[in-house]
């Protein structure tokens, strides 16, 4: 449990530096960032479930995607309770995520211009669309050799 705690805090046999040790100091204890970490998630998985129910009313499509767009939003915050913020989003900018991070982004805000400026139904389903795709390959990431097993299986499956 000990190495998990150090793992999820970034204490894992690494050197720190200052900002790092005053981070550390303000920091919320193990305990209290597990219990934020599941309030964030199960609020963006509610708002997600909502979105979808939104989804079948008539007219709903633009409660939809702001719901939707929301819980995505809280899910993905809600992992920064169990790293600390500074070490999600350089975590997120890694080589390896960094095309995965950007397209999120991209859809989440997107989608939020398309509903709200663009007034662009369609168009805010499609980067619903495509929030789920990105949000997808952005958390096999975290999976060793996931998003090769996924391209793997695709490719077996066209082939």
């Amino acid at each position: 449990m000990e190495k998990l705690r150090r793992v999820l805090s970034g204490h894992d046999d690494e050197e720190q530096g200052l900002t790092a040790q005053v981070l550390d100091a303000s920091t919320l204890s193990f305990g209290t960032r597990v219990k934020w970490f599941a309030i964030c998630f199960a609020t963006g998985i509610v708002c997600s479930i909502l979105g979808t129910a939104f989804l079948w009313l008539p007219s709903g499509l633009k409660l939809f995607a702001v719901f939707y767009t929301i819980g995505n939003i809280a899910a993905l915050a809600s992992t920064c309770f169990l790293m600390g913020p500074v070490k999600q989003l350089k975590k997120m900018f890694e080589p390896t995520r960094l095309i995965a991070t950007i397209v999120m982004l991209l859809c989440l805000i997107c989608t939020l211009c398309a509903v709200f400026w663009w007034g662009k139904k369609g168009l805010a389903l499609l980067f619903c669309i495509l929030q789920f795709l990105a949000m997808t390959w952005y958390s096999l990431s975290y999976i060793p050799f996931a998003r090769d097993a996924v391209i793997k299986c695709f490719t077996s499956c066209l082939s």
